[in-house]
């Protein structure tokens, strides 16, 4: 997309060859003023550093330090590596991850922004208290500890196994979460965890799924939640997203394999065995087969963007996962 000067714009319709320069005042005020627009978001730019890694490399650093001065031993060593005949791979390559181990790397991001946040911004609609999850009275101390993420993960993987949610949209899914932090201004802590990450599952299952998952069918999963509460969590989250819901796969990339430096910086097992000719072969048709099932989802992105826009009621660009 290009961008142009509003004011080089205006000269040229008015018939003048060249912009007015600003004045001196002018120019002084915007050195003044920080431009936010030149510090891009990691969830809209494929270059920009992802918020979740940013955080988790303090907690690793110290955890590091702390090791190191104590003299702990970090035990047996149980990492594989590859040799000129012999090459270690898991089960989960970019274009068809593991679904427990994405979740779980997906998790622990969330974790880390929990952990390390900045402070409790919040909007009411993702309030707990106001709009809980649950009949069940849930004691105010629950809202003053951070949750552990065994617990985080225990709550998403209910969600995506009883949804028949696929790995990719685990990574989608913390694509919009970080979008979503940082267009609201929000923090995502002990009292809106839950519902920040609900409305961005329930987002990038309607639009990475190709068998998206009704609300109906969330609420036959969530008992005590409403359809209708469902639905207006939604149309917040489109509403802050500002309706950009477009993942370039330069973006999905580069989530993907933050995930992984992400569980390797924090020592999450994962399986590894020897890269055989049968999975070579296996893995190469998977390849195929997901360039043709990705043209189709974003045929299918295409066709749901303008229904989208029918249903916002104002005209605006199409929403494509490309």
């Amino acid at each position: 997309m290009l961008f142009c000067n509003f004011s080089f714009l205006l000269c040229l319709s008015c018939g003048h060859s060249r912009p007015t320069r600003p004045s001196r005042t002018a120019r002084a005020s915007r050195i003044q003023e920080p431009d936010l627009a030149l510090e891009p978001n990691p969830s809209d730019h494929p270059r920009a550093s992802t918020i979740f890694l940013s955080k988790s490399q303090t907690a690793v650093r110290q955890k590091r330090k702390s090791n190191h001065l104590n003299h702990v031993s970090p035990g047996q060593l149980t990492k594989k590596y590859n040799s000129c005949s012999t090459i270690f791979l898991d089960d989960s390559i970019v274009r068809q991850p593991n679904l427990r181990t994405t979740l779980k790397r997906m998790t622990l991001a969330i974790y880390y922004h929990i952990k390390n946040r900045a402070a409790d911004r919040s909007l009411d609609i993702f309030d707990e208290r106001l709009h809980p999850l649950t009949r069940e009275k849930i004691p105010e101390e629950y809202f003053e500890h951070d949750p552990e993420h065994e617990f985080i993960y225990r709550f998403v993987y209910t969600l995506f196994s009883a949804a028949l949610l696929t790995a990719d949209c685990a990574v989608v899914t913390l694509v919009y979460l970080e979008r979503l932090l940082t267009y609201a201004e929000i923090d995502i802590c002990p009292t809106n965890w839950k519902r920040i990450v609900l409305g961005a599952i329930l987002l990038a299952s309607r639009l990475w799924d190709d068998d998206a998952v009704r609300d109906v069918e969330y609420s036959q999963i969530l008992k005590d939640v409403t359809v209708e509460d469902m639905n207006e969590m939604e149309r917040h989250v489109l509403e802050l997203l500002h309706f950009n819901i477009n993942v370039p796969f330069s973006v999905y990339a580069k989530y993907y394999f933050d995930l992984r430096s992400l569980a390797h910086d924090n020592n999450l097992n994962v399986l590894f065995s020897p890269l055989t000719k049968q999975r070579a072969r296996n893995y190469e048709a998977i390849s195929r087969l997901c360039d043709d099932e990705y043209k189709d989802v974003c045929r299918a992105a295409m066709r749901r963007s303008f229904s989208a826009d029918h249903f916002i009621g104002i005209r605006r660009s199409n929403a494509i996962l490309s």
